[in-house]
């Protein structure tokens, strides 16, 4: 099965230069009615995990290499679905996708133990069988605006990775503990730009991975920053 669903007409291309960087690229692709895959606007910088990427659990087929795990401080690499927006507005316009806003009970579950490992859940409305989880809504700007990426989220395998988002960054060029984060403008743009009815993926790779592979996934031709600045 192609890791690129037949219905999506969206991609996010986030390009790392190499498996232990902690930062890379992230261009926009719209499927045009031909099937090919044009950029649109510029590519942007993105900051990724600490120790930079493994492969995680998502739309792609089981990859050998390293594998990301709970608590590795590395973003996942592959092909995953965006399944939700999130935020500290009360109500946003998302154009077709959830949207999930922000309150003091709004948690994602990162305890391997619990039943609701790796879910976004009202802990005034379920039974909290954890013992860490993450606070949706916080005292700085990092998940003022955001998107739910689907690592690990078909049958939540417990210790694979958790909380996997698109958000904002504390700074440019300090990294995270797993997820792929940017400057606020161009995360409300990113937001701005998905549309739940073209079905779209985030693809996350090293750039060397990514050119062994775009042929016999389909994907894009990067469109960004030349491939080559990308290199380790």
């Amino acid at each position: 099965m192609m890791p690129i669903p037949a219905d999506c007409r969206q991609i996010l291309l986030c390009l790392a230069p190499a498996w232990d960087a902690p930062d890379g690229h992230l261009q926009c692709f719209r499927r045009l009615p031909g099937g090919a895959w044009e950029p649109e606007g510029e590519a942007l910088p993105v900051t990724l995990g600490r120790n930079g990427l493994a492969w995680g659990r998502g739309r792609h087929p089981a990859m050998s290499g390293l594998v990301k795990q709970e608590g590795d401080g590395r973003a996942p690499a592959g092909v995953f679905s965006i399944s939700a927006i999130f935020g500290y507005a009360p109500a946003a316009c998302v154009n077709g996708l959830p949207y999930l806003s922000a309150h003091p009970r709004l948690r994602c579950v990162d305890d391997p133990a619990s039943a609701h490992y790796n879910c976004l859940v009202d802990q005034a409305s379920c039974t909290v069988d954890w013992t860490s989880s993450e606070a949706m809504l916080r005292t700085d700007a990092r998940y003022e605006l955001g998107a739910v990426v689907a690592h690990n989220a078909d049958a939540p395998k417990a210790g694979c990775g958790s909380c996997i988002f698109l958000h904002v960054w504390e700074a440019p060029g300090v990294p995270t503990a797993g997820c792929t984060a940017m400057a606020l403008a161009d995360m409300r743009r990113i937001v701005a730009w998905l549309d739940g009815a073209a079905a779209p993926v985030l693809v996350q790779l090293p750039s060397q991975v990514y050119a062994s592979l775009r042929a016999d996934w389909a994907l894009p031709l990067w469109g960004g920053a030349a491939l080559g600045d990308l290199q380790p």
